[in-house]
């Protein structure tokens, strides 16, 4: 690009509002210049906290107000990641029940779900996100928002309720789940995403929801209604499950309402 140098292209860009590029957007702007060139002068302003790299080939300008941590928040350009990694995504787990107002489960990472293969990551560069994977990505059960950079997905109340249940060991266990679930019960109506959830998770993590609702939260509307999706499921009478897959049955009762086998103390946060 004749007379702009890289960093100027960059601050050009950063202007027009698209502050996400990529390795190759970067030299196919500057054919003239070597790879070796382009990738020692993306080093450098790296290292001058001018850029941050969010994974591998692909970057976002810092603006000055993040410049002394040398971190952009990651939902200013996780919209744009997925879309250079040509996958649809969801932000989800913890992540999602803060941007429905449940706070008081803050987490450190952006949890963001897509589909398989695997996104391939490093501490170098994706240190701010943790990944979750669907066979796929229920678009609607999405919502979107505005982010400092464009917009983002996220999952609705009742599909993060499910996912903190169904997913519960990534974010540190059912307690964790249940806390966040009940500050997200003022948004959650399972009757009417019912037939929609049904398809999306397994009939063990409803169970488990159902029991949260009801022995835990004492939720008897919202429990009620997992209730009756259950029993419209069609696939027949249901099978005792373990609350917890990671512990034991020794001595565990049995929940009747949900064929639930109360291996685990579930005890939320007071809020």
């Amino acid at each position: 690009m004749s007379g702009m140098s890289i960093s100027e292209w960059i601050d050009k860009r950063e202007m027009s509002g698209f502050p996400a590029f990529s390795y190759r957007e970067v030299c196919s702007s500057f054919p003239s210049l070597s790879v070796a060139v382009v990738s020692n002068e993306l080093y450098r302003l790296g290292k001058q906290r001018r850029i941050q790299p969010v994974h591998k080939g692909f970057y976002i300008a810092l603006p000055l107000r993040y410049r002394d941590r040398g971190v952009v928040p990651p939902y200013n350009y996780v919209d744009q990641l997925m879309c250079h990694l040509g996958k649809p995504y969801y932000i989800s787990l913890l992540s999602a029940g803060v941007l429905h107002g449940a706070a008081h489960q803050r987490p450190q990472r952006l949890s963001v779900t897509t589909v398989a293969p695997r996104v391939s990551h490093s501490k170098s560069y994706n240190a701010h996100l943790t990944w979750c994977y669907r066979s796929e990505i229920p678009q609607e059960l999405l919502c979107r928002t505005n982010s400092e950079t464009g917009s983002i997905a996220y999952s609705n109340a009742e599909l993060t309720a499910v996912d903190l249940v169904q997913y519960s060991q990534l974010i540190g266990g059912l307690s964790v789940a249940a806390t966040v679930i009940e500050e997200l019960l003022e948004k959650t109506d399972f009757r009417h995403w019912g037939e929609r959830l049904a398809g999306r998770t397994t009939l063990p993590t409803l169970q488990r929801l159902g029991y949260i609702l009801d022995v835990v939260l004492h939720a008897e509307e919202q429990a009620l209604a997992v209730e009756e999706l259950l029993s419209g499921s069609g696939k027949g009478e249901l099978r005792y499950r373990p609350l917890a897959t990671d512990t034991a049955l020794d001595g565990a009762s049995r929940n009747t309402r949900w064929k639930v086998l109360e291996n685990k103390t579930i005890s939320p946060d007071d809020l």
